[in-house]
């Protein structure tokens, strides 16, 4: 089976993780796949699979005879889609032989246009696989699964010597709630890679430290006939806040390496008012600047409207990877031997968010990040190529090829 018709059954199965529900798995829909994924490992001969009570699925391909001295190489990806659009009925269209043009997606009349989408124009002459409009696809991360599968599937069916192969399916990721509870000494790889990047060619080892920020403010209701020096309009204030950061630093004004503030939401009136953020920033350094950015906002509007009326509070996310990277280096070089030898050209590409990956290697897995082929995620124009899936399959079993050489 091919990696492409591995995703489009996947996507049948609605994943939407959700952050409200305050369990893990955060939605049914993940058990469900969690499920599939076990029983398709079992059929590929790998044992001790389980999935766990918070949706982990984790299973072992034995090394094969005269291999098993060699580290334990983990492979993950996750099953979950992004609650930013519906991941439920995806009706997938695919398009034979692209002709690098707009595509009609038939459920929306939306169109895909190589005007809003440049990177259409090396997809011409590809099989395309898009939504139909309505519905994200799930690419982010299925074809991820999908090719971990279909890889495991060419090894075991070609008899290739290999090391011992530990893969595991993670839930939540897109939620950034999942992976907290990954069992590493049970998974027992000495060092892994995540499958959830996009672009053929992308290797991700360095990403984003991250915080989450909120501020909460408290106001002063007062009459408005008689609020001179009394009122404190706490809408007013919030506004306050936004307007102390700097109005180039947000996800819009930046690119690569460069941070940002990025207000999600908001909401108040006179009495209350909420500001949420997020924090970005590669550099450990400027990251902690960031957040002393925010520490002397609070200070100061504390200063000129009382103590106690605005209160930040901050929550650490995730670390860039690239520290806990350094030190495995060969993960970046075997990564790069194995893309070249898919047919692709290897680019270092610093991931503007986190992946599980990240999280991974401050739990004690180094764990890069590699490509699945995927462009548009979490988007109603997300698509994928069926000739570029295949190919990331084949970089999983050229890079398993590498840490099986005795």
């Amino acid at each position: 089976m091919r990696a492409f018709e591995r995703l489009l059954r996947y996507a049948r199965v609605d994943t939407t993780s959700d952050e409200t529900t305050g369990v893990t798995p955060s939605t049914p829909g993940q058990l469900d796949l969690a499920a599939q994924l076990a029983d398709e490992l079992r059929s590929l001969s790998f044992e001790g699979v389980r999935v766990s009570d918070d949706g982990f699925v984790y299973g072992v391909l034995p090394a094969t005879p005269g291999l098993e001295a060699l580290p334990c190489l983990g492979l993950i990806a996750h099953m979950d889609t992004a609650p930013d659009i519906s991941g439920k009925d995806v009706r997938p269209q695919i398009v034979e032989n692209y002709d690098g043009g707009e595509v009609v997606l038939a459920g929306s009349g939306d169109v895909l246009s190589p005007a809003q989408f440049p990177t259409l124009a090396s997809l011409k002459g590809k099989t395309l696989i898009t939504t139909d409009g309505t519905t994200l696809l799930g690419a982010d991360d299925k074809a991820g699964v999908a090719e971990i599968l279909t890889a495991c599937e060419e090894i075991v069916r070609s008899g290739m010597p290999h090391c011992r192969l530990a893969v595991s399916f993670t839930p939540d990721e897109e939620i950034g709630e999942g992976i907290e509870h990954f069992d590493v000494e049970g998974f027992g790889a000495a060092f892994a890679y995540t499958v959830d990047g996009g672009d053929l060619g992308e290797l991700g080892y360095e990403n984003f430290n991250a915080c989450g920020a909120c501020f909460d403010v408290q106001g002063m209701s007062v009459h408005p006939g008689s609020s001179k020096d009394t009122m404190i309009n706490a809408s007013l204030v919030a506004m306050e806040i936004n307007a102390m950061l700097p109005a180039g630093e947000t996800p819009r004004d930046t690119e690569d390496r460069e941070g940002f503030f990025h207000l999600t939401d908001m909401q108040g009136d006179v009495e209350k008012a909420r500001l949420r953020y997020i924090v970005r920033e590669h550099d450990a350094a400027h990251f902690e600047v960031r957040k002393q950015q925010l520490r002397h906002i609070e200070k100061i509007l504390n200063h000129r409207y009382g103590v106690g009326t605005v209160k930040l509070t901050i929550k650490e996310q995730y670390r860039n990877m690239a520290e806990m990277i350094r030190p495995h280096f060969h993960l970046v070089e075997n990564a790069r031997s194995a893309m070249r030898a898919a047919g692709m050209e290897p680019r270092d590409v610093p991931v503007r968010g986190g992946t599980d990956g990240a999280r991974l290697c401050y739990m004690g897995l180094p764990c890069p990040n590699l490509c699945t082929g995927g462009y548009a995620f979490h988007g109603r124009f997300e698509h994928i190529a069926v000739e570029d899936m295949d190919a990331c399959t084949r970089m999983l079993v050229a890079l398993v090829g590498l840490y099986s050489k005795d």
